[in-house]
């Protein structure tokens, strides 16, 4: 690993050489393509970010936002593979419970002081401080860092935390356990620095574009919520000299037909191809409209808590909704962006893993209709006692076209009545994360290449388990593939289990489904996790 990372920076300083000049004649460093003279990029989200302070975001479009803001330990590359970040590269110890993090000198906050190992540490402890209540706690826990767990329960001090500056560019961490995808981790958001001056000093505000501080690729200048943000390059930041984009803009626009229509106009660079319209703008665009797969899943999470209704509490209602659901109309005739169907929860283009078999994927329409039917007479429900229900999903045109072709398909198989009803992305996420739903929207894009991040969101305890589902030999086999060799078997069972109880029904797995200006060069295409950096990208001249 510190190998390759040296041979990665000897190439970066042989880059920055020849930077000045090739930028100075409109060319691209490496590539030798004509860049435009407005390097700005702009795009569209369908909601307002939850936030940009590293430890409180929860939601994608916010996360994109501070991998621009800030910058972690680790990156990862267009391919999604691990390279430095503010760390040149990590140890471990023998048993692997141990990780040594070098900083690099060169790295410094947008006000110019240097970013120090103290300041992940401070970030680190604040992700788990109750006081802070961050929605990403858990995922401090999953990281296995040396009493996280305690200390987000409460009954041991935020000092305690495995995570020490042994000078201010050595970090040290200490695990409960070994775990082999921890560096990985690091490329989260929640990881990412914190400035402690700033945070103390404004509070709450502190992320407002007039006070924030950050050390990565770009500066927070704009904020109008619900309208627009804006980022431009940090000069301070450590690899400034190879940005190309100068600006950043995010516009939000709810529907994305209209979000569409601007495009077309020639307003944005990016835009999310609205359901069922990618065959027609392919023909039509053959040159933007792109799609390729993506490490997220759709699914629909059942209410289970003891707050849920006592129709869902009978795996055998939940499993026959599952079974109704004709996943191919809803790849192919509602969303028609190279989707695939879903019957597992985690995708196949996870890293690792291999779909296992399960009796629904095997099944055709007509033989899932038919057990479908079975198992909700089994459970008590039929002409003279129909099941009825609420389901509820954040607004959005291609929510609602799955929500109404779902509610349809139970209506006519199964004689279910469903109540549809939609809210604003903020509100959502509190209701739903309440467990006031009956039947709710998820989704879900891995915080790693790796199975367990999708899985452990049904783990008993886990931040995002909004269904509160429970299963002790699940929570088992996750807690046993942490530290296992061969986790695959395991997680094959975590799948039949989820397959047979029918927490969540998997709709279907992500494609990356945008309409994309050909004159952006180096999209990750290829980088299933879709952890882009706008540092990364550049505008072609026309």
């Amino acid at each position: 690993m510190n190998k390759y990372i040296r041979t990665s920076l000897a190439g970066l300083m042989t880059s920055t050489m020849i930077t000045s000049a090739a930028f100075a004649a409109g060319t691209h460093p490496d590539t030798g393509e004509a860049l435009a003279d407005d390097q700005t990029f702009i795009y569209r989200l369908l909601d307002e970010h939850s936030s940009v302070d590293p430890q409180v975001v929860e939601d994608t479009y916010g996360a994109e936002i501070a991998r621009d803001l800030f910058e972690g330990l680790m990156n990862q590359d267009e391919e999604g593979n691990l390279i430095p970040g503010v760390a040149t590269g990590f140890t471990t110890n023998d048993t692997k419970d141990v990780y040594t993090f070098t900083l690099r000198d060169e790295a410094k906050w947008s006000n110019g002081e240097p970013v120090t190992a103290g300041d992940f540490v401070y970030a680190w402890k604040r992700a788990v401080d109750p006081a802070l209540s961050s929605p990403y706690a858990w995922f401090m826990e999953l990281m296995s860092i040396e009493n996280a767990s305690e200390i987000i329960a409460g009954d041991k001090p935020i000092d305690d935390l495995g995570v020490k500056a042994i000078d201010d560019k050595t970090l040290e961490v200490t695990l409960t356990a070994p775990l082999p995808y921890f560096a990985q981790m690091t490329t989260h958001s929640t990881t990412f620095p914190a400035p402690q001056k700033v945070i103390e000093e404004f509070g709450d505000a502190w992320t407002k574009p007039e006070n924030i501080v950050s050390n990565g690729a770009y500066i927070w200048t704009e904020h109008l919520p619900q309208e627009r943000s804006v980022r431009e390059r940090n000069e301070m930041y450590w690899d400034n000299e190879n940005t190309i984009l100068d600006k950043v803009v995010a516009l939000v626009i709810n529907d994305e037909n209209v979000a569409l229509t601007r495009y077309l106009a020639g307003e944005l660079d990016r835009t999310e191809v609205p359901a069922g319209q990618f065959p027609r703008l392919k023909q039509e665009h053959p040159d933007e409209a792109i799609s390729f797969p993506r490490l997220c899943n759709y699914y629909y999470t059942f209410n289970v808590s003891d707050s849920g209704p006592e129709e869902f509490k009978d795996p055998k209602v939940r499993q026959a909704l599952s079974l109704a659901v004709d996943r191919d109309i809803i790849t192919q005739k509602v969303k028609a962006g190279g989707e695939p169907p879903a019957y597992t929860f985690v995708p196949e283009a996870t890293a690792g893993f291999t779909v296992p078999a399960v009796e629904m994927a095997s099944m055709d329409q007509a033989e899932r209709d038919e057990l479908a039917k079975e198992l909700l007479a089994e459970a008590g429900y039929g002409p003279d006692n129909p099941l009825s229900f609420e389901m509820v999903y954040n607004t959005d045109e291609a929510h609602k076209k799955v929500a109404v072709a779902l509610s349809q398909m139970w209506k006519q198989k199964l004689g279910v009545q469903v109540e549809l009803a939609n809210m604003e992305w903020k509100v959502f996420l509190e209701e739903r994360g309440n467990q006031n739903f009956d039947l709710a929207r998820g989704a879900w894009c891995g915080d790693y290449n790796e199975a367990s991040t999708f899985l452990d969101l049904l783990q008993s305890d886990s931040g995002y388990n909004d269904g509160k589902y429970n299963n002790a030999r699940v929570d088992e086999l996750l807690a046993e593939a942490k530290t296992s060799d061969d986790p695959a078997p395991l997680y094959t069972e975590v799948e039949r289990i989820i397959a047979q109880e029918t927490p969540v029904i998997p709709i279907y797995h992500y494609a990356g489904v945008y309409m994309m200006d050909s004159d952006v060069g180096n999209w990750p295409v290829n980088n299933v996790e879709q952890n882009w950096y706008s540092r990364n990208l550049y505008k072609l001249a026309e």
